[in-house]
Formats: structure tokens, C-alpha cells, sequence
């Protein structure tokens, strides 16, 4: 039987939750960056993690939500990947700017993209992607060189943020955003002792509070809710493919909020990502209603 096609409406709907989400996140991130002198970035990622997780808890209610023992292991790990991702994020911050740490870490989400690609369409926007991230990173640029373990932290981001999108596509399936919910409690479960014993009594420094709860908002409480919704809404391909607009994103918000000046080159770059993820966008139109990934 022929699926009906997508209606506007539903393509851009979970489109606009994802641009929403990832504006908020590059902007927490600007912000999770004041914290670092005072409480590194193991602690940074432990307070936004536990206030994202007790607002959560209070909005969403998620223990009213049914598991399986599926449905419990699916979480578990989309928890750890988003608690991985969030801690090696932030430790490539403290050496690499914000924009290529975010091009380094979309890896992650582009190979989901890669790997679930079938049409030769969908290898042009991926291709195009690609050459947009190649010319994004500036390596070697005016006589600087990449910090190598900053280089690694972001990888191993991008690895996390894989098993994000697979393990949260299965759990949203099931739970929607209470999902997101307890997957962010796995998350600061996993993290929290790491900051803690890096940390100590630090964390309860009263400037770095109200800091901490806007970065809670920013880059856990609202995006990864939006993103939970917009997972169950497409592919996990198309997913990865349009989050290609991300290392723009965070290029645009070193430039406003740490006055990172991009060069043309640059731009350029971000041109061609925006162009593959309105590509990903028109082929999404065609697409049937996104598969449960199977186990």
C-alpha cells in the first residue's frame, strides 16, 4: 500500500522543534563556558545535569510512565549516551572553540546519517554536509593548531550523540518526552560522581547556582525534550542529516555571545550546511512515517 505523502505541517513541525532545540543548546553551551574557572568542566556538567533533571521530574512526572524491561534498558543507555555526550562535550570546550567542537562531534549523527542512506539523493546532501564541515573546521588557520585531546574529547562526543539518536528514537517510540525525562536522571546518575570528586563543595558556590539553572534549561530540560518529540517524528537518518545545521548554529553563537569572528571561508561553510539540511528537508517530505528501530 502507497503511504500517503507528508503534509507541510508535519514536515515542519518537528523541523522547527529541532531549530528551536539546538539554538538553545549552543547558547547554553556560551554560557555552561563561565562556569568552567570556578567549578571545571566535570562540575559544570554535573549541576546541569541534576537541575535538568529535578525540573524534569517536576514537569513531566515520567514515573508515571509504564517500562518494560525493553523499554527500561533502552533508556538506560540513551541516559548514559546523553550523560557521555554532555561530559566530553564540555571537557572539548575548555580547549577548542565552541564551533569546531561542534563540528567535530556532529561525526556522531553523520554517520547515522550515512549509514542509513539509500537513494543517491540522499549521499548528495551527506556529501555536501560533509564539504561544508571540512571547510568549518580550521585547521591550521592563522598559524593555530587543533588541541589533540580536545580534538578526542568531541569525537568521543559524537560517538555518545550516535547512541543518542538510536536509543532515544526507541525510547520516544514508546514514552515520548517522559523518556527524555528519566533518560536525563540516568544521565546526571552517571555523571554526578565524576563532579562531585572533581568538584567538592565548589558546587554549592551560590554564583554559579542561577548559572547553573539556566544552563540546565538551555542546553538539557527544553532541547532534549524537543528533540525527543522531533525523534519520533522522522527518521533517525533524516534526523542526523538535519542536524547538520548544528556546527553553524554554534559557529553563530561564539560569534555573539565569545566573540569568535568567522572568516569567509567560513561562512561559506555554513552555506553549504544549510543548503544540505533544506535538501534533507524536501527528500523528508517523501518519507514515510518514521520506523521503530528494530532490537
Amino acid at each position: 500500500m502507497n503511504t500517503p505523502p507528508r503534509s507541510l505541517a508535519a514536515t515542519l513541525f518537528p523541523i522547527g522543534l529541532l531549530l528551536i532545540a539546538m539554538a538553545s543548546i549552543q547558547s547554553g553551551a556560551s554560557l555552561a563556558k563561565s562556569m568552567f574557572p570556578i567549578i571545571g568542566a566535570q562540575g559544570t556538567t554535573t549541576l546541569r545535569l541534576i537541575f535538568a533533571s529535578v525540573l524534569m521530574l517536576l514537569i513531566l512526572r515520567p514515573w508515571r510512565a509504564r517500562l518494560t524491561a525493553k523499554a527500561l534498558r533502552d533508556i538506560v543507555i540513551y541516559g548514559m549516551a546523553l550523560g557521555g555526550m554532555n561530559f566530553l562535550f564540555y571537557m572539548a570546550l575548555q580547549t577548542v572553540p565552541l564551533g569546531i567542537a561542534v563540528a567535530l562531534e556532529f561525526t556522531g549523527p553523520l554517520a547515522v546519517a550515512l549509514f542509513g542512506s539509500r537513494r543517491p539523493l540522499d549521499f548528495l546532501w551527506i556529501a555536501l554536509a560533509v564539504t561544508g564541515l571540512l571547510l568549518l573546521i580550521p585547521v591550521g588557520h592563522a598559524g593555530q593548531s587543533l588541541d589533540l585531546q580536545g580534538a578526542i574529547y568531541a569525537l568521543g562526543a559524537g560517538v555518545c550523540w550516535a547512541l543518542y539518536i538510536l536509543f532515544g528514537q526507541r525510547a520516544g517510540a514508546e514514552h515520548g518526552i517522559q523518556g527524555a525525562a528519566l533518560g536525563v536522571v540516568v544521565a546526571a546518575l552517571f555523571v554526578a560522581p565524576i563532579g562531585i570528586v572533581h568538584a567538592g563543595a565548589a558546587l554549592l558556590t551560590p554564583a554559579v547556582i542561577p548559572l547553573a539553572l539556566g544552563v540546565a534549561v538551555l542546553s538539557t530540560a527544553l532541547p532534549y525534550s524537543l528533540e525527543m518529540v522531533a525523534l519520533t517524528r522522522m527518521p533517525a537518518r533524516t534526523f542526523g542529516t538535519l542536524m547538520s545545521i548544528e556546527p553553524a548554529i554554534g559557529a553563530l553563537s561564539g560569534l555573539v555571545f565569545l566573540g569568535e569572528v568567522l572568516s569567509m571561508t567560513q561562512w561559506l561553510a555554513i552555506g553549504a550546511i544549510i543548503t544540505a539540511s533544506v535538501g534533507a528537508t524536501l527528500a523528508m517530505r517523501k518519507a514515510s512515517n518514521p520506523p521503530v528501530a528494530a532490537d
